[in-house]
């Protein structure tokens, strides 16, 4: 979980799996599905998630009255948005758009290279992904009211991407509080 603003914290479904103990009966589980190319069940997914969440609770990391979690890689699927809602209140949903998947594919390799992800280093297990992203994830966002929805261009550089969600993010907020 990193800090990006005040009161707002990345949580990563990725970071999360990727931090889990190797050893560990969730570690090794979660190895069998990335290094296949594949994701975690639903259930298993929301189980880790909840977890982690009531441990930053637990351990006085996380104020959930105070804070805000930019959540990025949950829900990918329309059961993990229904499991989900017992875990946290989803509040607005941000939606990078990259319309030319080669800019993924690239990323992603180039990721693979820098942070020595061996889940990202296989062009066809990325294939499997954007397919994965397209059969089932794109299906999420019709669970939420459209209103909910924001969509930003994800072409940009990380940090146009980071600062166009965050000014989104802001835009939003002062809505709400009004």
């Amino acid at each position: 979980m990193a800090a990006v603003a005040n009161g707002i914290k990345h949580l990563s479904t990725g970071d999360i799996f990727r931090g889990l103990s190797p050893a560990s009966e969730n570690g090794k589980l979660f190895a069998s599905y990335a290094n296949a190319g594949k994701l975690v069940p639903d259930e298993v997914t929301i189980q880790i998630f909840s977890r982690y969440v009531g441990g930053l609770i637990d351990t006085n990391k996380f104020d959930p009255i105070k804070g805000t979690f930019l959540l990025d890689g949950i829900p990918r699927t329309v059961a993990q948005a229904e499991l989900i809602k017992n875990v946290v209140n989803i509040k607005h949903i941000f939606v990078l758009e990259i319309e030319d998947y080669s800019v993924i594919t690239e990323r992603l390799l180039k990721r693979a290279t820098i942070e020595g992800r061996k889940d990202d280093t296989d062009e066809s297990i990325v294939r499997a992904r954007i397919e994965e992203y397209e059969t089932k994830t794109a299906a999420v966002l019709s669970v939420y009211d459209p209103s909910l929805i924001t969509k930003i261009n994800g072409t940009g550089t990380p940090e146009e991407v980071f600062r166009d969600v965050l000014n989104a993010y802001i835009i939003i907020r002062q809505k709400q509080l009004l």
